[in-house]
């Protein structure tokens, strides 16, 4: 299972863990968000203290997933309705189907959504 995430730049790991949370995220086996966001300080530190892969998706796969919900701002900065939505779906790969659609931190500066599939 995948943990898709999208996340304000004022994001904490206390925002990502809260959104993980409420989605109901466990057994996952990676962390996905989008490329650019990847690499943040406070996405990798998620993926080190949960001891799981963290996957970065392309803006192309981003925009080429079917997302069950829609933000406007994910959709105007993005080109999808949900970075969570989609990134769970991208990363677990051809075929993955939503298993819970994006749910929002309680300090709403992150989403997260979750998503199984094919293993990577």
């Amino acid at each position: 299972m995948i943990a898709g995430f999208g996340f304000r730049s004022g994001a904490t790991v206390d925002s990502l863990r809260d959104a993980l949370h409420r989605a109901g995220g466990q057994g996952l086996t990676h962390l996905a968000t989008a490329e650019d966001k990847a690499q943040s300080p406070v996405f990798q530190t998620l993926g080190e203290t949960m001891g799981l892969p963290v996957v970065g998706i392309a803006p192309d796969l981003l925009q080429a997933q079917g997302t069950a919900t829609t933000s406007n701002p994910s959709l105007e900065a993005r080109g999808t309705g949900s970075v969570a939505e989609a990134a769970a779906l991208a990363a677990a790969g051809p075929g993955a189907e939503l298993i819970r659609t994006r749910v929002v931190s309680g300090d709403r500066m992150a989403t997260c959504a979750l998503a199984e599939g094919k293993q990577r």
